[in-house]
């Protein structure tokens, strides 16, 4: 896009879905987006997007990629089984090997199985309500993530959690309050494999259980005084087949579920950009008499306008990937995930309709470009 017809002040944002072991993609993906300068200002993450974001916000940007290294290559050392027996089925059989191994011996550095006794549901309540400890997650963040750094709001950063109690979201954003370890490991406290977080006297559960993406959180706290540019990174994609069989079935309802409607979310902010639009040149064609009227004070306070560019990076589900691909940390997995991010990012920014393109029309644009690179 030429200079003169971009706002210089679009504010570029980074949206991270949840989705376990896929996660891989998204550190793929900001791989390729760092090497193209792409640097946001404000990132919003859930479940594992949460985590993606709080090592890109609590790092030097220059050593950003090598920390997300090395926390994937963290969680999938030790299952590096190396290459499969030719074929898929026996491909489809080695990443349920490496998700049932995952399942019973848990993640290096993510979570650990809880012993299951009559002895340690009373010494250890949270044994009654969850299978696995996450405490080694709260030390691996503690290790890679420089809270000082992500503290100082040089970068934004917003993860969801939901409110045990109340049932409601939770955003902890670094502009309002102080965030740690407890507040990310909160927004992937996925029950019943993982226990809550309390934090001040509240606990908390994953984020996905309301929503698994953030999009609809930074559309609705936008100021209006900016225009925007999202990248949203997406684990699950809401598109899909019909299913063959009831591991299939399995793997849809997870895409279906966690997919969270960013499609539809998407739409309606589109639906929503022309109303905004149309106030503020209805505006415009009052006489004067009209100008203070109450009616016109409703439709000044919709019209701002401001331009959204929205850009989706979905993985989208290899045919050999099983209904466990989320908790499924193999080496070769989580290298193909990455690789995946890291081709779709390239793919979209290279692309001519990309590199082209110019001014939102009616306030707002969307790109899927990469599901090109897919189906090619």
């Amino acid at each position: 896009m030429a200079e003169d017809q971009r706002n210089a002040a679009t504010e570029q944002i980074f949206v991270f879905q949840g989705g376990g072991a896929l996660g891989a993609y998204q550190a793929g993906a900001y791989q390729a987006l760092h090497e193209q300068d792409v640097d946001p200002s404000w990132l919003a993450g859930i479940s594992i997007g949460a985590v993606n974001a709080a090592i890109i916000v609590g790092t030097p940007r220059e050593q950003r990629i090598a920390r997300l290294e090395e926390f994937w290559q963290q969680v999938s050392s030790w299952l590096d089984f190396g290459p499969s027996a030719p074929g898929e089925d026996n491909r489809r059989l080695a990443n349920d090997a490496a998700a049932l191994a995952s399942a019973i011996m848990g993640v290096p550095g993510f979570f650990s199985p809880r012993f299951q006794s009559p002895f340690h549901w009373v010494a250890d309540p949270q044994s009654r309500i969850s299978f696995y400890d996450t405490e080694p997650l709260m030390h691996t963040l503690d290790r890679l993530v420089d809270f000082d750094l992500l503290n100082s709001c040089k970068t934004r950063l917003s993860v969801g959690a939901v409110d045990i109690h109340s049932g409601n979201f939770a955003y902890f954003d670094n502009r309002t309050r102080r965030l740690d370890a407890r507040h990310i490991a909160a927004s992937g406290a996925l029950p019943p494999g993982f226990p809550p977080v309390e934090i001040d006297g509240r606990y908390y559960w994953d984020g996905g259980l309301v929503s698994n993406t953030p999009l609809q959180h930074v559309l609705n706290a936008n100021d209006a005084s900016r225009d925007l540019e999202i990248f949203q990174v997406d684990l699950f994609n809401a598109r899909g087949d019909m299913p063959r069989d009831q591991f299939e079935v399995e793997s849809r309802i997870k895409e279906i579920r966690y997919s969270s409607r960013t499609r539809m979310n998407t739409d309606d902010f589109a639906r929503r950009q022309i109303v905004r639009r149309a106030a503020k040149r209805l505006l415009e064609k009052l006489p004067p008499e009209l100008k203070d009227d109450e009616d016109a004070g409703i439709l000044r306070s919709i019209g701002h306008e401001y331009d959204v560019t929205i850009v989706h990076l979905i993985h989208r589900r290899a045919s050999h990937a099983t209904h466990a691909m989320d908790v499924e940390f193999s080496r070769r997995s989580v290298e193909e995930h990455w690789r995946a991010g890291y081709d779709d990012a390239r793919f979209t920014l290279e692309h001519p309709r990309w590199r082209e393109r110019g001014r939102p029309h009616n306030g707002i644009q969307i790109f899927d470009l990469a599901r090109e690179r897919q189906r090619g």
